[in-house]
């Protein structure tokens, strides 16, 4: 179940950075991350912080709810 979600979150993450037009180096540099970490969380094999998911969604204007229920 914990893998399943982190996938659907990670899902999300991309494609909002992809509709954005942001490489993963330019996420990491406006949430603080770097382009490594990014990819890692797009690959569902970070459980981040719910600080990190807050400043992911802000910088790709998505807000928590939306990762919370898996809707794009």
């Amino acid at each position: 179940m914990k893998e399943e979600v982190l996938l659907k979150i990670a899902h999300i993450i991309k494609y909002a950075r992809d509709k954005k037009g942001l490489t993963q180096e330019q996420l990491g540099a406006l949430v603080g991350l770097s382009k490594n970490s990014i990819a890692s969380i797009e690959s569902g094999n970070v459980n981040l912080k719910i600080l990190n998911y807050y400043n992911i969604g802000k910088a790709l204007d998505i807000d928590l709810g939306v990762l919370n229920n898996f809707q794009l």
